[in-house]
């Protein structure tokens, strides 16, 4: 049975369980007691309707939400890459601030949202601020576990082989890095959603979270499943987008079932 077929066969099994599921909500959902905590599940697709296809009040507030998200992505990522490579490469520096990096990972970063809207005001750069702080330390220390691991029989070889301090950083050190790095970009697209939505709770005029926001003050329990069911699918596609990267830039990285045979 071919691989294709497997994948094909899996993903109709997927759709499936999803159909089985919105089937149970709906069912669930016909007593009002339920439908009042967790909503319908038409309702909330009336929701969305309205929102990308009649109105298209979603759109700026998607935007704003996006915009907070893939900027936070983005810095938090290069941030957290770029000092991560630093701390691994340097034991004096990596043993002087161990203990700072470890308090600063230790805080309950949300609790810096405050200050942030004190710093940068009610605006974009306030949620930037605080969703940067949930991606650093996700890159920061899987990149420096993946420094720090690379093989010392492989460091010895290239030097060796004459690689300068240059040379062992792009062949050697990145490429070991980065499949530590992949897999810390896969969590930290949910936590640049969540830095972003949680800044937008906390004072905003715009963004999927002041709408979820309104919609709680007024009990509107199928707008606000309606808002998590937009923010999620973003997030997936996010995350797919990482996945393609991920497969052009580690296509040399062998598969599982290939490394096996190997």
């Amino acid at each position: 049975m071919s691989k294709n077929f497997m994948s094909w066969r899996l993903r109709v099994w997927q759709i499936l369980l999803l159909l089985v599921l919105l089937f149970i909500w709906y069912v669930l959902s016909r007593d009002t007691g339920f439908a009042f905590f967790f909503g319908q599940p038409i309702e909330v697709a009336k929701v969305i309707w309205q929102w990308f296809f009649v109105d298209g009040d979603i759109y700026p507030h998607l935007g704003v939400t996006l915009s907070e998200t893939l900027l936070a992505f983005v810095i938090g990522t290069v941030s957290g890459l770029a000092f991560g490579l630093w701390l691994g490469l340097s034991p004096s520096a990596s043993a002087l601030l161990d203990p700072y990096i470890t308090a600063a990972n230790s805080m309950p970063r949300v609790i810096l949202a405050p200050i942030f809207g004190m710093w940068f005001g009610l605006g974009i750069w306030s949620k930037v601020a605080l969703a940067v702080t949930l991606v650093f330390f996700i890159v920061f220390f899987n990149v420096y576990q993946g420094v720090r691991e690379v093989s010392k029989t492989l460091l010895d070889n290239a030097r060796m082989l004459g690689a300068n301090h240059k040379q062992l950083l792009r062949y050697v050190y990145i490429p070991s890095a980065m499949s530590w790095v992949f897999s810390s970009l896969h969590t930290s697209v949910g936590l640049a959603f969540v830095g972003a939505v949680v800044g937008e709770y906390l004072g905003s005029a715009s963004g999927v979270g002041y709408l979820i926001l309104q919609a709680e003050g007024t009990l509107d329990v199928n707008t606000v499943y309606a808002g998590i069911i937009v923010l999620t699918a973003a997030a997936l596609v996010l995350d797919a987008m990482v996945s393609l990267v991920e497969k052009k830039l580690l296509s040399w990285r062998p598969q599982q079932g290939n490394a096996t045979q190997l």
